[in-house]
């Protein structure tokens, strides 16, 4: 049986604000990516999100990002070296971490957000600080990479796990990272035809890029974000797909 996990972004509320039905997806999803409190998340959002996971025996990771809480961590912030990054992300992971420990959990994976994520899938230094990072906190943790591309690379040189992700919910660029959000298209609302794509990806291991071009890649995971408001749907659109096509559907810490 072919194995799969289904990941989506959680803990993006802060303080009296919320984003997202964390509830709905984690009766859904495999693998949690947790706000770390620099574009989301608090230490109470977080450690509610860790207890609604641990209950459903969801899977959870730390999903750090540059600090920008105003931008949610979608604006590129520049002139920060990659040490300088590197001490962030430790930062982040560390306090996910610690709330986790202080519940008896354990942590499986790291998640870049936003910028970051993309900025580190086109630049091999921040990509290397990315796998440095995690490595330092935890040479154990699996880093989620798009495959192809910087981070999957810094990730093989650190020796880390990897579990390379693909998307139901976003478009491609043909460079094969995910094409900008101001791009028409660029993020899939219709949940049946993101589902059928995301089925078609895994079996013929290609993603077709916005201008035509076709991407090889493999697939150890698949995102649906969490903060678009047919999230929910989409995510159980392609669970269903991924079940009825006789995948196994397992939290990545599991199997990976």
């Amino acid at each position: 049986m072919k194995t799969i996990d289904l990941n989506c972004d959680m803990g993006e509320g802060f303080g009296v604000y919320s984003l997202g039905d964390d509830p709905a997806m984690l009766e859904i999803v495999t693998s949690a990516n947790i706000a770390c409190g620099f574009h989301a998340g608090d230490p109470l959002v977080m450690t509610q999100t860790l207890e609604n996971a641990k209950a459903r025996g969801v899977g959870c990771g730390a999903h750090p990002s540059f600090m920008d809480l105003w931008g949610f961590g979608r604006r590129p912030i520049l002139g920060q070296s990659p040490a300088e990054i590197e001490k962030q992300l430790i930062y982040q992971i560390g306090a996910l971490q610690a709330l986790a420990h202080a519940q008896g959990m354990r942590l499986g994976h790291v998640k870049t957000h936003g910028s970051l994520g993309n900025m580190a899938n086109e630049d091999i230094d921040l990509a290397r600080a990315v796998a440095r990072a995690i490595k330092a906190v935890d040479p154990n943790y699996i880093f989620v990479v798009m495959p192809g591309l910087p981070t999957e690379k810094a990730g093989e040189e650190a020796g880390l796990r990897l579990a390379r992700e693909i998307y139901a919910d976003r478009a491609y660029a043909a460079n094969g990272n995910l094409a900008s959000r101001k791009l028409p298209g660029a993020v899939l609302h219709d949940a049946e035809a993101a589902a059928e794509r995301i089925l078609g990806i895994l079996e013929s291991g290609e993603v077709l890029a916005i201008d035509g071009t076709r991407i090889p890649v493999r697939a150890d995971t698949v995102c649906v974000h969490g903060d678009t408001a047919d999230a929910v749907a989409m995510a159980r659109a392609v669970k269903r797909r991924l079940d009825d096509a006789g995948y196994a559907v397992e939290p990545m810490a599991e199997w990976l």
